[in-house]
């Protein structure tokens, strides 16, 4: 069995905060343990226990809200969850104040029904898991095939439950009495693209998404769609989360389509359960990966955990370069942290990958000895790139092959510096490793060391610099170019678009200014190293 943290405040906001709740007022501490659930009744006040939160079901009046806050307060409950009002009165930010209750808001057009249950399943962590063991793209989706089996026997129809994209997340048992598209859709989990063509073309997901009863759809056009079908919209509160749809021989009678509405409001529910589980489990892996990176005492169980404990392997790092909005850097690094795990997935079934601090970081096994293992981990970072081809701004860097995983903070400290001179353009690869650009990140380190020692560069390029700020002149650029030139007077004079006679002036001058001795190999060093931390 997969190991689950246990439910606090901050991971229920995590998990139902962008859907359902939202923080009116307290401070929210991310690691207080949620104990249970419960309803509050005027009429009948519940028994609260430790860690509690309340739903206040029907509470709107500030002094009652203030009240029930305080009540809780007493019991050491953790939060009072109440219907979004327009604004919070003084009585109730006091009430929330004093207490340390945090009050939260449930989104209008959300259902008290479906939040109770939600948390309820949150809270019993194990649930969250499926029995059967079945997934559907990494996500359990058990419950959700035995949802889709019982809406097909309460209608006498084969159903398929899909998201906003027409992927379809679950399926009834009966397909074969469906017609050809549905049977070709549930093989490729996928509504084919010429159907869905078909259907934007005919208005059909703007009817759908604008109505909480069901459209009835045929596409006579369309030979291999035979059957007519009956759909519906899935929704939580404002947010859609996909549709369900029946193949079905005639429109439904009013029960039956009654019972496709109530039924698509208990799927709205499961689908929330399973993102919730998903992103349980997809947070879980990145703090085992972080814990397998960084080392120390729980590393060696993260590593059991992730199935990494045995053998070679290397960290890999994928970042983004020149990418400003930070709205959409996490978006896109969502996307590539996704695509990455796939990626490796097929290559290294043993492989772990997560998205941890801005970095997407994949550790890889490694069965071999010698640079053909650097090599390795070099073509399938370049396979990837290649497969995600519209992503010209990720960079990926390769830290070095450690025999064993309590080794592999170095490799990862290998890729963050590998990433580092990447991201900075110190090289125009876009897949390094770290011995590849060593020298671009020793300099990049010393200059960290001189800004931390608040050290300026005063010898003979800082003095050329200044000269030039003075009167306008290229010395500095003169000198760079003589120095790639490796002093080849009539190459470096060509660069600067002068003649050679000039360039050997300038190159007495910036002698002279610079205190510079060019036939002296030590002061050529210095020099150079004197560009390269200024440029």
């Amino acid at each position: 069995m997969v190991y689950r943290p246990r439910a606090t405040l901050g991971r229920v906001l995590d998990d139902l905060g962008s859907t359902l709740l939202e923080v009116l007022a307290g401070e929210v501490q991310p690691s207080t343990e949620v104990g249970g659930v419960v309803i509050y009744d005027p009429l009948d006040p519940p028994v609260l226990t430790d860690n509690t939160l309340v739903l206040g079901v029907g509470l709107s009046a500030p002094e009652e809200v203030a009240e029930v806050l305080r009540t809780i307060g007493k019991a050491q409950g953790v939060g009072l969850v109440v219907r979004v009002p327009a604004e919070l009165p003084p009585v109730v930010l006091q009430a929330a104040a004093d207490t340390g209750v945090v009050l939260f808001g449930l989104t209008r057009g959300a259902s008290w029904v479906q939040v109770s249950a939600l948390l309820r399943s949150l809270l019993a962590v194990d649930d969250l898991g499926d029995g059967d063991g079945e997934t559907l793209v990494g996500a359990g989706a058990g419950d959700l095939f035995a949802l889709a089996g019982a809406v097909s026997a309460l209608l006498d129809a084969p159903v398929t439950i899909e998201d906003l994209n027409s992927r379809v997340l679950a399926f009834s048992a009966n397909q074969d009495r469906a017609d050809d598209s549905r049977k070709e859709t549930v093989l490729g989990r996928q509504v084919p693209e010429r159907y869905t063509r078909e259907l934007e073309q005919a208005g059909i997901f703007r009817q759908l998404y604008s109505s909480d009863r069901p459209v009835y759809v045929t596409l006579p056009d369309v030979p291999a769609v035979a059957l007519p079908r009956v759909a519906i919209r899935v929704r939580a509160g404002d947010e859609m989360l996909g549709s369900m749809w029946a193949a079905v021989s005639g429109p439904l009678s009013a029960e039956r389509e009654q019972a496709f509405v109530d039924s698509a409001k208990l799927v709205a529910l499961h689908l929330l359960r399973h993102r919730a589980g998903a992103d349980v489990e997809r947070r879980l892996r990145a703090e085992l990966v972080a814990s397998l990176l960084e080392g120390g005492p729980n590393a060696a169980a993260a590593a059991a955990r992730l199935g990494l404990e045995h053998g070679r392997s290397c960290v890999v790092a994928l970042a983004l370069r020149g990418v400003d909005d930070a709205s959409n850097l996490e978006a896109q690094l969502q996307r590539i942290n996704g695509a990455f795990a796939l990626h490796l997935s097929a290559v290294h079934p043993r492989s772990a990958v997560a998205l941890v601090g801005g970095v997407v970081y994949g550790v890889i096994p490694s069965s071999g000895h010698g640079p053909a293992t650097d090599q390795r981990a070099v073509a399938i970072a370049d396979e990837f790139l290649e497969r995600i081809g519209d992503h010209s701004d990720v960079v990926v860097g390769i830290g070095r092959v450690v025999a064993d995983t309590s080794e592999l903070p170095r490799s990862r400290a290998d890729a963050d510096r590998t990433l580092r001179v990447l991201r900075a353009g110190r090289s125009t690869s876009r897949v390094a490793r770290a011995e590849d650009v060593q020298t671009a990140s020793l300099l990049l380190e010393l200059g960290d060391l001189m800004a931390a020692e608040r050290q300026q560069l005063t010898g003979p390029v800082a003095r050329l610099a200044a000269y030039d700020t003075r009167h306008r002149a290229e010395m500095v650029e003169t000198l760079r170019a003589w120095l790639d030139a490796f002093g080849d007077v009539a190459r470096a004079a060509a660069v600067m678009h002068v003649h050679p006679n000039t360039f050997r002036y300038r190159l007495r001058r910036l002698s002279q200014i610079g205190g510079i001795d060019l036939d002296d190999a030590e002061a050529r060093f210095a020099a150079m190293l004197e560009l390269r931390l200024t440029s």
